[in-house]
């Protein structure tokens, strides 16, 4: 499967959309759109709430609860508690996340076949353990990504709503998460990239590739693929990150400013 990656040495984004369309058809597209949906809810919810439970925690801290003299405090508390928050929320979702790639990953040969099928294949091929390949690379990349995508917002909304207080929040929260989620992603991608190549090694019964941890796999691509291959398939990830990105904090900070107005409120 990593060789099939390999072999693309001049990556297209409309060459690799026929191929899928050729090979797969183009419900490809969805492919495992399914379990992305039912990764994805627990993840973002895991994810915000545990943002603002560890911003109470640290604004609980003398220094830390922006009445000090400390100027950086509000975006320390925001990179350290969106780096928390993503780590808590990555790793209590994790095998979905895995179950996620294998599925997509998938060409003509069909060998997980839903998610509950995938899950006990998985444990039966590789153990229970297997559930967690790559979990280290996936935290290691998941706490900076969203810590800076947190933090970067943050400090992209207060700025805005300082020099254009009257702007809608729909249009504020949606323009600072997409530009969060590019600083995100561009920081932190070959780190995403060493996650997905670890999570697809073995799947489908195939030999492993990499038998070395983290450095081994970026030594392994920069050897094999240079330098560039650490940020290959980073235009789709712009083309996906700007509108998705944008869209969660959007639909975040409306959702928060309807149920602080509603009987939710306390």
């Amino acid at each position: 499967m990593h060789s099939d990656i390999a072999v693309l040495t001049k990556p297209s984004i409309c060459r690799e959309a026929l191929r899928i369309v050729n090979e797969e058809g183009f419900r490809a597209f969805w492919k495992g759109n399914l379990v992305t949906i039912a990764h994805r809810l627990p993840y973002s919810s895991v994810n915000f709430y545990a943002y603002e439970r560890y911003k109470t925690i640290l604004k609980s801290i003398p220094g830390l609860d922006g009445k000090g003299r400390y100027a950086g405090a509000d975006i320390f508390v925001h990179f350290v508690g969106g780096g928390l928050a993503g780590i808590t929320a990555a790793a209590a979702t994790y095998p979905l996340d895995l179950v996620r790639t294998r599925l997509a990953a998938q060409r003509n040969t069909i060998y997980y076949q839903g998610i509950c099928h995938s899950l006990r294949t998985i444990c039966r091929d590789e153990g229970f353990f297997g559930l967690y390949k790559g979990l280290g690379a996936t935290l290691l990349g998941v706490g900076p990504s969203i810590a800076i995508s947190f933090s970067v917002y943050e400090a992209l909304r207060s700025y805005w709503q300082a020099q254009r207080p009257d702007d809608p929040t729909i249009a504020v929260s949606l323009a600072c998460g997409s530009l969060s989620g590019i600083a995100s992603s561009t920081a932190t991608f070959p780190l995403d990239l060493v996650r997905r190549r670890k999570q697809l090694e073995g799947a489908g019964g195939r030999a492993r590739v990499y038998n070395t941890g983290i450095m081994g796999i970026f030594k392994h691509i920069i050897r094999t693929e240079g330098l560039r291959g650490l940020y290959r398939g980073i235009m789709p990830e712009y083309y996906k990150v700007v509108p998705s990105v944008g869209i969660v904090f959007m639909t975040y900070e409306t959702l928060k400013k309807l149920l602080s107005q509603g009987p939710f409120d306390s």
